[in-house]
């Protein structure tokens, strides 16, 4: 499949509550049909959590858990078999539940701005203070990556794949947020023209439509699609810079709009969203009928910590609010 991306109405970040993946495809394939995902299960263990995951596509670079969170090694042992083999199965079960899926699939793995923050070196601190390791776990990660999504594709002949990359720690990387590894000082901010161009790297590496979530406050949005990002994916109630969107709906970037918590709370009605999406438009200064294209609804962030209940009723939301949106 290629050509213009439908992206479709709604769609989920990646993590759900639960440790059965089978049930949590049918779930996904059920309530967001228009853009499924294949679910993230944290709730499994590690290698199941996003470092650990995205650290299973790692090529030539191996890993290990240790007390302190992930961490580079020049052998893996245990723990990194323990992901890639959480990986095949969730792979096996995606060829059993979803084969016959026709239209878009996304899959998800940590942008390498956010991997490099999250694994420490063997000497123990983050490898996102090194320019070298940075390089090379970019690099790695794209090639992972791009292998990824050829066996997702293989797996749903019928399929497009799209991959998202999760940027959680841009922010903290860009302001200087990150704390060191004792835990009493910060480590030195990024520049922003090199954080655009590393993740421009990895962003033009990868096969297929491209989508950048991130959900923290401050979300670097300019520089997202600056590295070529086909969509961005944020939490709308973080979002402030209104110049970064319009630009963003100029270029004919696609906005993934995070407009439920990932965690349990009261939900209005889908229309009310629909009323509060049509508004943000109108703000933004966009004509009224193109909102439905140019939008992906999205909870905020992953359903991990949520009740099982809830995270089905955010999706079901999202969908229904979504509907809402196509012209009369």
């Amino acid at each position: 499949m290629t050509g213009p991306v439908p992206w479709g109405g709604a769609t989920g970040v990646g993590s759900l509550p639960g440790t059965d993946p089978a049930e949590a495809l049918r779930i996904v394939l059920g309530e967001l049909p228009d853009l499924p995902h294949l679910p993230e299960l944290p709730a499994r263990g590690p290698g199941a959590d996003l470092i650990g995951r995205s650290a299973a596509l790692l090529v030539d670079l191996a890993v290990d858990l240790t007390p302190a969170g992930w961490r580079l090694v020049p052998r893996g042992g245990i723990d990194l078999r323990r992901a890639q083999e959480t990986m095949a199965r969730d792979l096996d079960t995606l060829h059993d539940v979803a084969g016959a899926h026709r239209g878009l699939f996304k899959v998800q793995a940590a942008g390498p701005w956010t991997l490099a923050a999250g694994l420490e070196r063997e000497r123990g601190e983050r490898a996102v203070v090194d320019p070298g390791a940075r390089r090379d776990l970019a690099q790695s990660l794209a090639e992972g990556v791009a292998a990824h999504a050829a066996a997702v594709a293989a797996r749903l002949p019928g399929a497009r794949v799209v991959v998202q990359l999760d940027e959680p720690s841009l922010p903290a990387v860009l302001q200087g947020g990150l704390p060191t590894a004792s835990g009493f000082g910060r480590l030195p901010a990024v520049a922003a023209p090199d954080v655009e161009a590393e993740l421009a790297a990895v962003v033009a590496a990868v096969p297929g439509p491209v989508v950048v979530h991130c959900c923290a406050d401050r979300a670097p949005l300019d520089l997202l699609r600056a590295a070529g990002a086909d969509a961005l994916s944020f939490d709308l109630g973080l979002v402030q810079d209104l110049d970064a969107l319009g630009t963003a709906v100029d270029a004919g970037t696609h906005l993934v709009t995070g407009v439920v918590p990932g965690t349990d709370v009261p939900l209005p009605s889908p229309a009310a969203t629909a009323s509060r999406l049509r508004a943000w438009w109108r703000e933004l200064g966009f004509p009224a009928d193109d909102l439905h294209a140019a939008v992906t609804l999205t909870p905020s962030c992953g359903l991990a910590g949520a009740s099982p209940s809830y995270a089905r009723a955010a999706m079901t939301h999202v969908r229904e609010a979504a509907r809402y949106l196509l012209p009369e």
